[in-house]
């Protein structure tokens, strides 16, 4: 019988020894699949499809105007609140579903993990890449709502959204594949998970402004802490979707409701750049953490 060419037995590789994520790019045909596949489960049978990406987040957003912003009446305190309540909404959704569903996904392809050999990092990353197709139908509302709003587009506000949306995917992916492995061995760990991102939207002024966090008597006398707060990745990103698409919104209010740059949490530039490696070491850590524990999966699952 004839021997396998020699690249194909080099495909096979023992688990925790192969490229990480560079074999995700080089079989980027397999995570489109999984992305396919996943949300035809997700949206089979149903009447609405993908556009409950419009429906959820709609609701939700309602929810909160109509509590904080009408009834609380921040939308006094914060001019513009419908856009600077939706273009943090967007951010802190994008990073839940992403994580959240990125925690149970090796568990939740567990005949595929058990029966044919491929990158298992290939599902937290297709969750991730899921989570980021919900994304931008949110984003497409968003830029409508802020023209209306006045919204016109500035170039470097616009590439710090950019670095926003970077460093979400990113801290989250990287959080995917460290809860994901963790999660095929300890199973608690995805209630952790989620009970964690219920406070997620709280941990980050997308209901309420930082200088609210810094006006805080504690806060006040102890400034490492609002620091501690503002280098927050997830905080870091609000706040440039903040600057990105409210900030020029609302300065294109009528005169006497025009905001200021003091409206923008200071050195925002360098703490978006902590919150780039402060992302690229989550998503070092998790890769290491999941090349780890990936030869138990099998026995795990």
């Amino acid at each position: 019988m004839t021997a396998p060419p020699a690249a194909a037995a080099g495909d096979l590789v023992v688990p925790g020894r192969g490229a990480g994520l560079l074999d995700v790019a080089r079989r980027r045909f397999l995570l489109s699949l999984l992305v396919r596949k996943e949300l035809r489960v997700r949206y089979r049978a149903s009447v609405l499809g993908l556009a409950w990406s419009y429906v959820k987040p709609g609701v939700q957003y309602l929810v909160y105007y109509l509590a904080l912003g009408i009834f609380l009446q921040l939308g006094r305190e914060i001019p513009d609140f419908a856009v600077y309540l939706f273009s943090g909404m967007i951010v802190v959704n994008l990073f839940s579903e992403a994580l959240g569903n990125a925690t149970r996904a090796v568990v939740n392809n567990a005949d595929l993990v058990k029966k044919i050999y491929l990158p298992r990092e290939l599902f937290p990353v297709a969750s991730v890449w899921v989570a980021i197709v919900h994304f931008a139908p949110q984003l497409l509302v968003l830029l409508v709502g802020a023209a209306i709003a006045g919204w016109r587009p500035q170039l470097l506000p616009l590439l710090g959204a950019v670095a926003g949306f970077v460093i979400v995917v990113t801290l989250a992916t990287g959080l995917g594949l460290l809860f994901s492995a963790l999660n095929a061995v300890f199973r608690d760990l995805e209630n952790l998970v989620d009970l964690l991102l219920m406070v997620a939207v709280w941990l980050s002024p997308v209901l309420y402004s930082w200088r609210q966090v810094a006006a805080v008597p504690f806060v006040a006398e102890n400034s490492w802490l609002l620091t501690l707060y503002q280098l927050n990745p997830v905080t870091v990103a609000v706040e440039l979707f903040h600057w990105a698409f409210w900030f020029p919104a609302a300065q294109n209010q009528p005169e006497g409701s025009r905001v200021g740059p003091e409206v923008l949490p200071p050195d925002l530039l360098w703490h978006a750049g902590a919150g780039l490696v402060l992302a690229a070491v989550a998503l070092a850590v998790g890769q290491a953490a999941f090349r780890r524990v990936e030869g138990r999966f099998a026995q795990e699952l």
